[in-house]
């Protein structure tokens, strides 16, 4: 038995698990969907965002320390060299990053941790980039 007065061990626990997890993608790409200034993002994902909404909700969840479903699903996340076929350049690292941040804001992440998660998104979009400006 856990002590409920203990602090969230994992930034998973911390951000309030996978129903925490699935409203913050879902807002994500809603945005994606919404806001003129994520429209390259956007055109990037093709007609539909629903696999991709389901592919980050499973990413997240593990990568934030909680239940491994995307790695269970399709093996390690081979982050770059999955997104490859994407042309991925400053623009659109940044309008992932921003796009994801207000997100973040929107479904009330702790600035703690929103601001510890925009560190490692920004580091890890700026990784993914494939070509330049």
């Amino acid at each position: 038995m856990t002590d409920p007065a203990a602090p969230p061990t994992t930034p998973f626990e911390w951000i309030g698990g996978e129903t925490a997890v699935r409203t913050l993608v879902d807002r994500f790409y809603d945005l994606m969907d919404l806001e003129p200034g994520y429209a390259e993002l956007r055109a990037a994902h093709g007609s539909t965002l629903a696999d991709a909404r389901d592919k980050l909700f499973w990413f997240l969840c593990g990568w934030l320390g909680g239940p491994d479903h995307y790695q269970s699903r399709f093996g390690h996340p081979r982050l770059r060299a999955r997104h490859m076929p994407f042309s991925i350049g400053i623009l659109e690292r940044d309008q992932w990053v921003a796009c994801m941040d207000q997100a973040m804001g929107e479904v009330g992440v702790p600035d703690d941790l929103r601001a510890r998660l925009n560190e490692s998104f920004m580091g890890t979009a700026d990784w993914m980039r494939n070509r330049g400006g």
